[in-house]
Formats: structure tokens, C-alpha cells, sequence
């Protein structure tokens, strides 16, 4: 039947029936198809190897009959070269989804899908670092597709943290980038990885920084007249020699009723090995005086939360005490080169700051099995102690 706009107006769907084809005598391939509601379209229908397909073309209500023979015209060319139409548009749809989802997949999406799905069995200082240091360098990528973040624009960002003489940051900064990345390789996510053989960063300077005994003292006394929790976990930090995150972030679950043990569960150690900390009586005596409203120890202002304003803290902290240049690690290094000069054995040191490498490294590591229990209790009160006669005599350096 040669199709016109009256032929196809007078068209209607049998009683009984679904749908009724018309095929077009002008154009071969085209049909007109008409509902049992009375809708109308135009289709394209061919056959490419051995299989039948019909090509929607749209309806005639947006397409006119001209325009529909041309559109089954070039369905139908590209038939006779082998072409399959309908494949083609799927595949083009699929891209066009696939493309989408990647326009919404910006970086910040991304680094809080990888923070919650990926990053919850790491330590929550680990997780909490990465993010702000990936937040902090590619803050201008933050709300772009994950995808447009290039090798050249991780370089750019690496290269800046060095010239500003964070060489250290830089490298944790491309760790943490090249694992994000990795993470959503692996889910099929992305296609790429920028972070990868990236070049290599020059080596940070090892930190040797240990407070004197009047650094000590001073750092102490400005901790004493800072309000809670901050100076009481300086104080802490200063007594047991442990890190920062285990303190900050301590529960009173892995506290002993007494307060004179505190079990570090694994999932917050750095090694992943749950570790035991004897504590001296300066240091239960400063726990005593936190009162036990909250599942934290020492928490911060928003209730639930361990405490976060670390570098204003750290910056009244130092100007208080008028000790610059150093750390709150370095009360660590400190804490064991204290114990070092009191004549404490290398390996009670490591097994007490819960450090495995040097004497427990390797295969001592592995047969060796004693907790030191008692020597870890002798050590960290001998060095309590220690700080409790220096800060209680005038100090001349």
C-alpha cells in the first residue's frame, strides 16, 4: 500500500488484535503501526543475517511520512553494507549511559563511596587522613567527574606538595590516590589509573626530633594549663609513648575497671595486633579525673566525636610552652629514647610503644611470643616516674 497522510489517518486496529503492521509500497522497510488504542507509529523493518528486526522511528504524531521514509531509507542503506542499525543505537546508548554515570561519578563522590565501602576496616585515623589529604590537594577536582583527574594533574599536585617542603605528605598523598584508584578499577568504576608509575618522590628527611628533658617540662606544664581534653592528651601521649589516634580516639571499653591496663583492640593499632599498655599511676590518675558520659575517653566538642582541632590546639600549645619545631610524635621518640637512657633493654621498649621492627622484626618476631608483661609495667612506670621528678625540680637547660 503506498502510505499517505489520509491512508494513514483512516487506519485502524482489527477488533481482537494488538497491533496491525501497513507496509509502505514507496519506501521498502517502512511500516506504520497502529495500536488498539489508536496510537500510530512509524518502524523500519529488515532482515541481517538470518535475524528480523524492527527499529522504532518515532510517532506520527512527531514524525511526518517524509521524514519517516528517509529515516528507513538510511536504516535500510546501511543494511545493504552490513550495518545493523538497531545494534548500533544500543551501543551508543550503552555509552551514553556509561558516560553519565561517569559525569556523576565525581571525585568526591568517589573518595566517600571508597571511605565507606573500602576504607571502614582500616583505622579510622588512616581513613580520616586520606580523605582530608586527597580533599586538600585536589580540591579543584573535588566536584569534577572522578575521570578528568589526569596523570598531569597528580603530578601537578605531588610536585606542589614538594616545592612547599612536604615531601612526606606528598608521598602518602600519591599512596593514597593510587590505592582510591585501584579500588575503583577493580569495581570497574573507571579505566584508568593516574596515580600509577607515577615519578618518583624524593626522600623525606627522617625525623629525629626528640624533646630535652626542659622541653619536656615546658610542654607539660603549658599541657597542664590547657583545657580539656587536649592537654590531657598530650600528657598521656607524653607518659605511655603511644600514638596519637590511639590516644585521641581511646574508649573507655579498653580500659581496665582500675584504669591500670588499657587493651588496644586491633582494628586501632597500626601493626593490626592487639596490644596491652600497662599504665603508671600518673597516667590512671589523669583518667580518673575524665568523667564517663560519652563511649570516649577523651571526646571533642561534638558529642560522639574524638577530638579534631589538633593543629590550633598544637599552635596554643606551643606558645605556651615556647617549644617549637616538633610534634606530637615526637613525645614517641621521646618517650623511647627516655627509656633508652634509663637502661631499659631494646626490645621491653618496643614491645611497650608496640613498635615491631629492629628486635621483633622478622623471624624473632614470629617464635619470639613473650608479652614482656611485667617489664613493659617496670619501663613505663620508671618513666613516669621520670617525668614526675623533672617536672618537680627547676630545670637549667
Amino acid at each position: 500500500m503506498k502510505l499517505t497522510e489520509r491512508i494513514i489517518d483512516s487506519l485502524t486496529c482489527p477488533p481482537g488484535r494488538r497491533d496491525r503492521l501497513v507496509a509502505d509500497d514507496v519506501q521498502q522497510g517502512l511500516y506504520i503501526r497502529v495500536t488498539s488504542t489508536g496510537s500510530k507509529s512509524y518502524l523500519a523493518k529488515y532482515t541481517l543475517h538470518g535475524k528480523t528486526t524492527k527499529l522504532p522511528l518515532g510517532s506520527r504524531a512527531a514524525l511526518s511520512l517524509r521524514a519517516a521514509r528517509s529515516a528507513a531509507a538510511t536504516v535500510m542503506g546501511a543494511r545493504a553494507i552490513g550495518v545493523d542499525t538497531a545494534a548500533v543505537r544500543k551501543e551508543q546508548a550503552a555509552l551514553a549511559r556509561v558516560s553519565a554515570e561517569r559525569e556523576r561519578l565525581t571525585l568526591g563522590v568517589l573518595v566517600t563511596a571508597w571511605k565507606q565501602l573500602h576504607l571502614a576496616q582500616r583505622r579510622g585515623s588512616y581513613s580520616d587522613e586520606a580523605v582530608r589529604a586527597l580533599r586538600h590537594s585536589f580540591a579543584a577536582h573535588w566536584g569534577k567527574p572522578a575521570e578528568s583527574l589526569d596523570r598531569r594533574n597528580a603530578v601537578a599536585a605531588l610536585d606542589a606538595l614538594q616545592k612547599a617542603g612536604h615531601p612526606a605528605m606528598a608521598s602518602r598523598t600519591g599512596a593514597y590516590g593510587r590505592a582510591l584508584f585501584q579500588w575503583a578499577l577493580k569495581r570497574g568504576a573507571l579505566l584508568a589509573n593516574p596515580f600509577s608509575s607515577l615519578p618518583a618522590i624524593g626522600p623525606s628527611v627522617k625525623r629525629t626530633r626528640v624533646l630535652s628533658d626542659a622541653e619536656l617540662v615546658a610542654v607539660w606544664q603549658a599541657a597542664v594549663a590547657m583545657p580539656p581534653p587536649f592537654g590531657r592528651i598530650v600528657r598521656l601521649l607524653a607518659l605511655t609513648g603511644q600514638r596519637k589516634s590511639e590516644v585521641g580516639e581511646m574508649p573507655w571499653s579498653e580500659l581496665s575497671e582500675d584504669l591500670w591496663v588499657w587493651t588496644i583492640e586491633p582494628e586501632r593499632t597500626k601493626n593490626g595486633a592487639r596490644h596491652v599498655v600497662p599504665l603508671s599511676e600518673p597516667a590512671a590518675a589523669i583518667l580518673r579525673e575524665m568523667p564517663r558520659v560519652e563511649a570516649l575517653v577523651l571526646p571533642g566538642d561534638r558529642r560522639g566525636s574524638p577530638f579534631s582541632g589538633w593543629s590550633k590546639a598544637k599552635a596554643r600549645l606551643d606558645g605556651l610552652s615556647g617549644v617549637t619545631d616538633w610534634r606530637l610524635h615526637d613525645l614517641r621518640r621521646t618517650v623511647a629514647t627516655g627509656m633508652q637512657r634509663l637502661g631499659i633493654r631494646l626490645e621491653v621498649t618496643e614491645s611497650a610503644l608496640n613498635h615491631i621492627s629492629g628486635s621483633r622484626a622478622g623471624i624473632v618476631g614470629v617464635y619470639q611470643t613473650h608479652d614482656y608483661a611485667d617489664e613493659k609495667r617496670e619501663a613505663l612506670n620508671s618513666w613516669a616516674q621520670h617525668i614526675m621528678d623533672i617536672v618537680g625540680r627547676p630545670q637549667s637547660d
